[in-house]
């Protein structure tokens, strides 16, 4: 290997270097954004929301650097060496607005209490035509993590058989908008469906110690506490509430449906 050889690829291995940990350094940015915000615990286990960012922003942080180690070489006019990265640069940022786009529709926007379960509903559940029956003060899509939603009692047997038909075929009753209602109102509902802490215990005792931790974390006695099974697109998880307030206390991965 001649010694300009060596020194080109020494800058070629430099660039990538350096293009990698800028890379890195947005991929945490957007981590921040996605984790923070738009999966929070445990939402990025329940929905799968870590696998899918991982596998977008490593597929990102890896091509752009391995492209600028393909095409970066000192011996090009300077405009020449400039449009290449520039268009490498267009390129990953294109592939990760894409992937964050991809991410974003996957979100989860709400967990809502369906008669005797919560269930996670995701943006892209939400049917767009219905988005317009979204209840007054309820935020349709929020960017901000899941919000506390209830299914409202129906109004008559003939929006009920509608609504049954419609979620035998695949559309969820949590995942209409003119069903929703604010889980205020539905507090009484979500106590009386919910059962004691102490009865899930009783029926996971290998899990027992796992769900001391999250009690203990909730800040209230097991005696104060009820459970419902949480239903989403990966997993079955639980959700302690409190038992007067139904406020959610914690979060447990057994499935006790």
């Amino acid at each position: 290997m001649t010694q300009t050889h060596a020194l080109n690829w020494k800058d070629r291995l430099r660039a990538s270097g350096i293009h990698l940990g800028i890379s890195l350094l947005i991929a945490t940015l957007a981590a921040g954004l996605v984790f923070a915000l738009w999966y929070p615990y445990p939402y990025r286990e329940i929905s799968g929301g870590r696998e899918l960012f991982f596998i977008v922003v490593a597929v990102d942080v890896v091509l752009g650097p391995l492209i600028t180690l393909a095409v970066f070489n000192r011996s090009k006019p300077r405009s020449e060496l400039v449009r290449d990265l520039g268009i490498v640069g267009l390129i990953q940022l294109a592939a990760l607005i894409y992937g964050l786009w991809t991410v974003s529709v996957a979100r989860p926007v709400h967990l809502v209490f369906e008669f005797d379960r919560f269930r996670v509903i995701h943006a892209i559940d939400v049917p767009e035509e219905m988005l317009s029956q979204t209840p007054p003060g309820v935020s349709a899509m929020p960017l901000t993590g899941p919000t506390l939603l209830a299914v409202r009692s129906f109004r008559n047997a003939d929006e009920e058989a509608s609504a049954t038909l419609a979620a035998l075929q695949g559309l969820h009753l949590s995942a209409r908008p003119d069903l929703w209602e604010s889980y205020e109102q539905a507090r009484s509902r979500v106590l009386a469906a919910a059962k004691p802490a102490a009865e899930l215990k009783r029926r996971f005792p290998q899990q027992a110690v796992e769900m001391d931790v999250v009690i203990e974390r909730s800040g209230r006695p097991e005696s104060a506490l009820k459970y419902l099974p949480v239903a989403a697109r990966k997993s079955f998880w639980t959700a302690l509430i409190d038992a007067d307030s139904a406020e959610i206390r914690g979060f447990i991965p057994v499935d006790s449906f």
